[in-house]
């Protein structure tokens, strides 16, 4: 949430406006000034778009009380529960899992109204969730949607209801067909798309 605020929060407090703010000042011992929610978008807390759970507990979440302290102007109706029930200390969570649970954030998603919506969390459920999603993508097309994000990565990604699609022939890859006559891809550049595994998988499998 503090990444979320910093890079999105509002404009600087001015002529005696008060509104609460995003995040407090020195939040969690941040060190960090306060952020304004002045003229900012809407700040939603969803419990599904949540790091790989369980073992490790820099993945165990504060009760939403707290946060709801240092994050006054953050949405937290959302969830639940209060406390952390989803993490557990001795289990921990498997791919699929965080694969599926991230497919249920994008089906939250598109009940949304809104045509732009920026998504600040953890690489490792990107990485799981777009690799599940991009499944039926072209090789080429699902190799760089689900590619590992770095650190503070933003990227930008159009999410496609084909349904909602035409009958006509495409002429792009996306999502999931291939085009025809001249532009297919070679077999060099299919044969490229090997699984790319996450870090952390890969540092598991060590």
């Amino acid at each position: 949430m503090q990444t979320a605020v910093g890079v999105f929060g509002g404009e600087s407090y001015s002529n005696g406006v008060s509104v609460p703010p995003l995040m407090v000042e020195n939040a969690a011992d941040s060190g960090r000034p306060a952020v304004s929610s002045l003229n900012c978008p809407p700040f939603l807390a969803v419990e599904a778009c949540r790091e790989r759970l369980g073992v490790h507990p820099c993945d165990k979440r504060r009760s939403i009380t707290e946060y709801r302290t240092l994050f006054p102007a953050i949405d937290f109706s959302l969830i639940e529960s209060d406390e952390d029930v989803l993490w557990i200390p001795d289990v921990r969570e498997t791919f699929e899992s965080l694969a599926e649970r991230g497919m249920k954030f994008i089906d939250w998603l598109w009940t949304r109204e809104e045509r732009e919506i920026a998504v600040v969390t953890h690489s490792g459920l990107l990485c799981h969730t777009l690799r599940m999603y991009s499944k039926e993508c072209h090789p080429t097309v699902r190799q760089e949607v689900s590619k590992y994000f770095a650190n503070c990565e933003l990227r930008s990604l159009v999410l496609v209801d084909r349904s909602m699609l035409g009958s006509d022939r495409p002429n792009y890859n996306y999502p999931g067909k291939i085009p025809a006559g001249l532009d297919l891809p070679s077999d060099d550049v299919v044969a490229a798309d090997k699984k790319q595994p996450c870090i952390e998988e890969a540092q598991e499998r060590a």
